[in-house]
């Protein structure tokens, strides 16, 4: 099995390959990339491990009672990730499409709202903005130099 949390480019048909089976023919596969946004040039990634794996493994559990047929897999990526590439991967395979994007829209949702893992966005001008996972600036953009 996949390890949840990896410090190394995440690999899609890794995650596929622990998903698909010849009974789920809808895969849905989610990737969210940084971005360049204003002036940011990467964002750096931080958990507490077991923590953040315990509230995973937590949410796929949740995914496979809701989608009994589906399987699910993700993996984050921590560390230092530059502009374009990819720090998160969602695949979901279930016999049809309808349940294979509900279980992949379920599993985002919720990393969003529930896993413990910090971001903090580099700055081309070499400050550093720490922000939550709903994607707001935590305490009015607090900078560290």
């Amino acid at each position: 099995m996949m390890a949840y949390l990896t410090f190394h480019p995440i690999s899609v048909e890794s995650l596929r390959a622990d998903v698909q089976g010849p009974d789920r023919g809808g895969t849905c596969v989610f990737m969210g990339t940084v971005r360049q946004d204003d002036d940011v040039t990467s964002i750096e990634y931080s958990a507490y491990d077991e923590m953040a794996i315990g509230e995973i493994e937590r949410m796929l559990a949740e995914t496979h009672e809701r989608w009994p047929e589906a399987r699910v897999m993700l993996q984050h990526r921590l560390g230092m990730i530059p502009v374009g590439e990819a720090s998160i991967a969602i695949v979901a395979a279930a016999p049809h499409r309808d349940a294979a994007f509900a279980a992949c829209r379920y599993v985002i949702e919720e990393v969003k709202q529930r896993l413990p893992i910090w971001k903090k966005e580099m700055h081309a001008d070499g400050t550093a903005t720490w922000v939550d996972p709903s994607g707001k600036p935590v305490a009015g953009g607090l900078r560290d130099r």
